[in-house]
């Protein structure tokens, strides 16, 4: 029988858009059972965004609204970041809260692109722990599973789907055999893309989560600058047929290698053929494929984004600190993350699309 602890957990949200009242909406509605997995009770006691009102629709019980989110980590334990951006205030309210000793989960890839060193050896300086299980494919726990299930393995090869954005203008390109601008006016519409949509067809945000996944695979420091990205925006219908005559797909992969000691980090619109799992991963939907010497190929699938696939995410981390779970940022010590050489460009200029078996 479980002893449920005597305080609950005190938790503090930053940013309550999308994924943050997903957080609470979950937190609330699925209450019990987060209880009776943990032993502890799981509460929001403050918040802050850029609008009081925000918190009106939201389940937050008693929680209390904080101006001035620097202080939010004042009176909480944990401090989850969902404001964004790898400045600003996101920024100074991780490192504030790590310094403090304050645990803290976040779904901020570019801030752990950027920073992600730095931020580790503030947790580790302070005991702390830092989370983000949420930042890289939305409800998919491929961070949990690399540094946890899969860590017995040497990984050789970390790719996959990382944008749903991305993935949606290409499949509806195909199925409804329109051009780019078509497809991503019709993106926006639904929400799936923003009116300034380069930070994902211009593959931005793929790059930030292909150096978090190298990171975890390889033993280096996230390093956004050794990432080589060139987005969707040039892909045709004519592309598209000439893949398909070859029984392949054209998809955005973000991928991540290590051979002879050298990595490659890349994000670059790829021939996937039919006989990939990746293949059939359509519409707003992403897919991960690891490579590991001792398990060998494995693939996960799932919604890589939106207000509760992306808030599952984060309750899980919130739920390891609930149990006292600590680890390590990006698996090994933060010392010990490496300066790996990286393939000289050169070395990988390919025509595009390239074959995904050529990776």
């Amino acid at each position: 029988m479980t002893i449920l602890s005597q305080q609950p957990l005190r938790i503090g949200i930053a940013g309550l858009g999308t994924v943050g009242g997903g957080v609470a909406k979950l937190l609330a509605q699925n209450a019990e059972i987060i209880e009776q997995r943990t032993g502890r009770k799981l509460t929001v006691t403050a918040v802050s965004a850029k609008d009081k009102s925000e918190m009106e629709a939201l389940p937050l019980g008693g929680a209390k609204w904080v101006a001035d989110a620097l202080a939010l980590s004042d009176d909480v334990d944990v401090v989850v970041e969902l404001i964004g951006g790898s400045e600003g205030i996101a920024r100074k309210l991780v490192e504030k809260s790590l310094s403090a000793g304050k645990n803290v989960v976040t779904a901020n890839k570019a801030l752990l692109a950027t920073h992600g060193l730095g931020l580790a050896q503030m947790a580790e300086t302070s005991g702390a722990t830092l989370a983000f299980e949420a930042a890289v494919a939305g409800g998919i726990p491929i961070i949990k599973a690399m540094r946890e299930s899969l860590a017995g393995n040497r990984f050789s090869k970390v790719l996959g789907i990382l944008n749903g954005t991305c993935n949606y203008i290409l499949t509806e390109m195909w199925e409804r055999k329109c051009s780019f601008d078509e497809a991503l006016k019709d993106a926006q519409k639904l929400g799936y893309a923003e009116a300034n949509p380069g930070f994902d067809v211009d593959g931005v945000d793929t790059a930030h989560k292909t150096a978090i996944l190298a990171s975890l695979a390889f033993g280096c420091a996230p390093d956004l600058a050794q990432v080589q990205a060139t987005g969707i925006r040039g892909i045709t219908l004519k592309d598209m047929e000439s893949a398909a005559a070859n029984n392949s797909r054209i998809k955005l992969l973000g991928v991540a290698t290590l051979k002879d000691g050298k990595i490659a980090q890349r994000v670059q619109p790829c021939l996937v053929p039919a006989s990939s799992p990746l293949y059939h991963v359509q519409g707003v939907v992403n897919g991960v494929i690891v490579e590991g010497d001792a398990v060998g190929t494995v693939f996960f699938q799932g919604r890589g984004a939106g207000s509760l696939p992306t808030a599952s995410a984060v309750v899980a981390d919130l739920m390891d600190m609930a149990r006292g779970v600590a680890y390590k940022p990006f698996i090994l010590p933060a010392a010990q993350l490496q300066a790996l050489p990286p393939v000289k460009a050169s070395e990988t200029k390919t025509p595009l699309p390239i074959r995904i078996e050529d990776l």
